[in-house]
């Protein structure tokens, strides 16, 4: 029987290297290391500056491998898509940004894989909670204002050109 060992770990997208943490955590299983740091910069370059989840299955009789990426996490997507640094540190007080509801869409379906909502909306809703604890506003409102006219189908229009 093949033995796969896979390794989990979170990179800076596109920028993998073979120092840690994927040397010592590779090294040990006898494959070319620089042949995975090639891979998985190559399947993360459009998360430049984000950390993305990376899993590496390694098959330990021939040395073969397989590199998967996960998806950032939210707060990341959403703090890229700002061109910001980080979240606020106060976000009751402190507001980075703002985005409209077509960028919380669009980041709601890179995410919606991920997620327990089974709708669209229920997914871009999730995303606008993420901007409460970010301190970024959404269409220049709190978050959870725009949640409930998102509910109210003030938004429809968007969630229909998009499912």
């Amino acid at each position: 029987m093949v033995e796969m060992k896979t390794v989990e770990l979170l990179v800076a997208g596109g920028q993998a290297t073979a120092g840690p943490p994927l040397g010592p955590a590779l090294g040990p299983l006898g494959i070319n290391i620089m042949a995975v740091v090639t891979k998985i910069n190559e399947l993360t370059k459009d998360y430049a500056g984000m950390k993305v989840p990376v899993k590496i299955s390694v098959n330990t009789e021939d040395k073969s491998f397989e590199v998967t990426v996960g998806t950032p996490t939210a707060s990341a997507l959403l703090v890229a898509e700002l061109k910001v640094e980080k979240g606020s540190g106060t976000p009751n007080s402190v507001k980075i940004g703002d985005l409209t509801v077509e960028q919380i869409v669009r980041i709601a379906k890179i995410k919606r894989p991920e997620l327990l909502a089974s709708t669209l909306k229920g997914a871009a809703k999730e995303m606008m909670g993420t901007c409460v604890s970010l301190g970024v506003t959404v269409e220049g409102k709190d978050p959870r204002d725009v949640q409930k006219e998102v509910d109210d189908g003030t938004y429809d229009e968007i969630f229909s050109s998009n499912e």
